[in-house]
């Protein structure tokens, strides 16, 4: 066995070797995959082998196109056609709108009638058939012979594969980067590994001294024999019928099926035995038996077919049912490419050139940020929780999981200081990233969790809640409302080197005054956007960074991943549950101030984007005038233990002036009223800070070298192409518009619609769009496709209430 490589892979699955192959493609010949066992002998063996491009995230319906274009390359792809069958009229709407969102990523794609999808596949009942998508260039692969033949182009381009070889360590160098990988049969230098371990993949991870989330949760799928008279044609299309939680693609004249239990089995979740290898799990048929009654009455023959095989076998899933990929901040030469999620073949294919561009260049052209490894706090080193949270997106991987509907498993989990004030007041709490976090109020009546709620209320229809959130909307633009920020993010930055780091990761000038606070981002070598932050300058060598809920590990991984040797010393802290957060914003917010605290509040004494430090309530707090809504008003960050005296205090005194709590409904449409974006949908790694319009967070002359200084600088010279848009869309009655719509012009789709809502200020449906620049200037015309129809749209201003921010400053 050799003793040196440049990279090793560890794992022989299917994921494992598409890294292999497209480090081999990029002329890397020094290259190793170590397998336990034979090639797939874990969870790809016993795939079912479907394959589809379809998809509404944006990034993995890329790389799924990208796999099936690999497979096509290498003879190793069925393609025979995949149907999508709505057996329900809500269904039916569902796969419209998922339709759109397909368009808008570019597939051709169309829903089709009842008898369009009956043509298709004949010998299906037409009871309950409401229409469906068929896609001709989908199919399905043998899982043994695609993945040998990714594995033999690695070979054939000088890649080396050992099996029956297990890694039992990985050993770091003094500086904490990889060195080596140690195994049964010897040890290999080396200066990457790439963790493609599937179900073991957590196991490998910590022999580097890294914690992932990684549930082993069991899925099953069972070949029937034919049925006399009712063979299946071999060429016939694969099918999915997602009311019924089954798919299926021919095989031996009947079909291979499986599907989505509710109540998914996870085993092994603190481990997986090293022995386990091609071997299945113990099946339940009484679990699988609801999926077998709904394949018979969509195929009603299947009640005569006979069971060959009930194969159950465990896939690695996320807490958010992403890959985890990527480097590990950190540990120089540690890379990660785990827990598919049943994304195996479909996901392989790109997720092997993505990583291997990233290794190579050291960033890939597909956004990767919600796949990051480092995405995941510390609440998911609990096996427990990580298992419920793994179990409940099983459930809904073919199950409709409506935009207003939110998470039921493993809460509450984390809870602010002010949560039993917020039940008191009648809270409607949403959960996100282990947080309870109010989606909006019903006074008087009891607080609760939501959990299924649009699909109770109707479905795809107006929200139960819209005139509830009109009034906390209005509360905030003509009152003044209290809302619980706790759930931010707080990085505390410091010690000599704070300054030059964040300056080094910052768009915008960093060197400011004490109490100067700077909207920035931070972005990648390509100038697109990998953060969105506010940074508050506590003196020079202290600075504290605010940002998303679910942004914070990220931004963690970022600046680690980015520290240098060269650094001057720095610290960096997550003191995000050490600080609480208030929002109290609107016209009467000075006001309330006024009334229980003697500092000057004026705006010439503490003008906006300033923070200051004041007493309320006998406690220090540090709050800061800026907003997310548009409204005056300003953000308090008490410490966790004294920050129930503080709410107390200005809920008090907010009665005088009709003060109401808040939630974050409200918040997302008072914002879309006043442009300001969202980081994950409007602002992503695929655009940059021109093309959002957000050209005043960059400073190229005061800035320093910053990272993506040199590719600004080359945007800013040639022009941007497109620019985030704003776009009324029908009149003032509610749209059911939610994110991802296709946008047309002249029948022609030229975007996807990003962040989407109602402003009750201007009683308009709103949507926000990249546009190529011609369709940018106010009043022109555009469609958005809503449900399979058209819907009038028109660009205007970028901010519609307040444009000159008169009462916001």
């Amino acid at each position: 066995m050799k003793d040196q490589a440049r990279v090793v892979v560890i794992g022989g699955g299917i994921t494992g070797c598409c890294v292999l192959y497209h480090l081999a493609m990029a002329g890397w010949t020094d290259i190793i995959l170590i397998e336990k066992g034979e090639l797939t002998s874990g969870a790809t063996c016993q795939a079912a082998g479907m394959l589809t491009q379809f998809n509404t995230s944006p990034t993995m319906m890329r790389i799924r196109k990208y796999s099936v274009e690999m497979y096509g390359r290498l003879n190793a792809y069925e393609k025979v056609g995949s149907l999508r069958i709505a057996s329900s009229k809500e269904q039916f709407k569902t796969l419209q709108r998922e339709v759109s969102q397909a368009k808008a990523l570019g597939l051709d794609a169309e829903t089709i009638s009842p008898k369009e999808t009956l043509d298709l596949m004949p010998w299906m009942s037409d009871k309950n058939l409401y229409g469906g998508l068929y896609l001709a260039d989908e199919g399905h692969l043998d899982p043994y012979g695609a993945t040998l033949a990714v594995a033999k182009a690695a070979t054939d381009l000088g890649a080396t594969i050992y099996t029956h070889t297990r890694v039992t360590g990985i050993g770091l160098s003094p500086k904490g980067d990889v060195s080596q990988v140690l195994t049964d049969k010897g040890n290999i230098r080396c200066e990457t590994v790439v963790n493609a371990a599937g179900i073991w993949g957590a196991q490998v991870a910590s022999m580097a001294g890294v914690h992932i989330p990684s549930t082993p949760v069991v899925h099953q799928h069972a070949a029937l024999t034919a049925v006399p008279g009712h063979e299946i044609p071999g060429d016939s299309p694969c099918f999915r019928d997602t009311d019924f939680l089954i798919y299926g693609r021919p095989e031996g004249g009947s079909y291979l099926f499986g599907g989505w239990e509710p109540n998914p089995a996870v085993c092994w979740i603190d481990g997986v035995p090293w022995e386990h290898s091609a071997s299945e799990v113990s099946n339940d048929f009484e679990q699988f038996e609801p999926l077998m009654e709904n394949a018979i009455e969509r195929y009603p023959f299947l009640a005569d077919a006979g069971l060959v095989s009930l194969v159950a076998h465990p896939d690695a899933f996320s807490p958010d049912s992403k890959p985890i990929i990527g480097p590990w901040p950190g540990i120089r030469g540690f890379w990660l490419a785990c827990a598919a999620s049943m994304n195996g073949f479909g996901g392989a294919g790109g997720i092997g050139k993505a990583l291997a561009e990233w290794i190579i260049e050291g960033e890939t052209e597909i956004d990767v940020h919600s796949y990051r490894a480092w995405r995941f706090g510390k609440i998911n080193n609990d096996p427990d929780y990580a298992a419920e949270c793994a179990r409940e997106c099983y459930k809904y991987y073919y199950r409709t999981r409506y935009p207003n509907d939110e998470d039921e498993s493993a809460r509450p989990r984390r809870t602010s200081p002010f949560y039993h004030r917020l039940q008191d007041l009648g809270a409607v709490f949403g959960k996100k990233n282990g947080w309870e976090r109010p989606l909006y109020f019903m006074p008087g009546k009891p607080w609760r969790r939501a959990g299924e709620d649009q699909r109770e209320w109707g479905g795809w229809v107006k929200p139960a809640y819209f005139d509830i959130v009109g009034e906390e909307h209005k509360a905030f633009r003509e009152r003044v409302g209290l809302i619980d920020l706790s759930s931010f993010g707080k990085i505390d930055v410091k010690g000599p080197g704070a300054l030059p780091l964040l300056q080094r990761l910052s768009a915008n000038n960093i060197n400011r005054p004490s109490g100067t606070v700077v909207y920035t981002q931070f972005l990648s070598e390509s100038g697109g956007m990998v953060s969105d932050i506010i940074i508050i300058c506590l003196d020079k060598n202290h600075f504290r960074m605010i940002t998303g809920s679910s942004s914070i590990d990220h931004d963690l991984g970022w600046i680690r991943l980015n520290l240098q040797s060269t650094d001057p010393p720095v610290e960096i802290y997550n003191v995000t549950e050490d600080y609480a957060a208030i929002g109290m914003w609107g016209p009467r917010a000075r006001q309330v101030l006024e009334g229980i605290i003697e500092d000057d509040f004026s705006n010439e004494a503490f003008p906006y984007m300033t923070a200051k430090t004041i007493t309320l309530n006998g406690i220090e707090v540090l709050i800061q005038r800026v907003s997310y809504v548009g409204e005056s008003g300003w953000e308090f960050y008490p410490t966790t233990d004294k920050a129930i005296f503080v709410w107390d205090r200005l809920w008090a005194a907010g009665q005088e002036f009709n003060m109401v709590a808040c939630g974050y409904k409200t918040v997302d449409s008072l914002r879309l009223e006043k442009g300001y974006c969202a980081f994950g949908s409007d602002l992503t790694m695929l655009e940059n800070p021109f093309e959002a319009g957000l050209e005043f967070c960059v400073n190229l002359n005061d800035g320093g070298d910053f990272m993506g200084r040199d590719a600004l600088q080359e945007i800013k010279n040639e022009g941007i192409s497109q620019r985030l848009s704003i776009l009324i869309i029908g009149d003032e009655d509610y749209l059911p518009i939610y994110g991802g719509e296709a946008v047309f012009s002249s029948d022609k789709v030229i975007g996807r619609i990003r962040s989407a809502g109602y402003g009750y200020t201007v009683k308009k449906n709103i949507g926000y769009v990249y546009l190529p620049m011609d369709l940018t200037p106010v009043d022109t015309r555009l469609d958005v496709e809503i449900f399979g129809e058209p819907v009038e749209a028109r660009v205007t201003a970028r901010v519609l209430v307040d444009p000159k921010g008169e009462r916001l400053r």
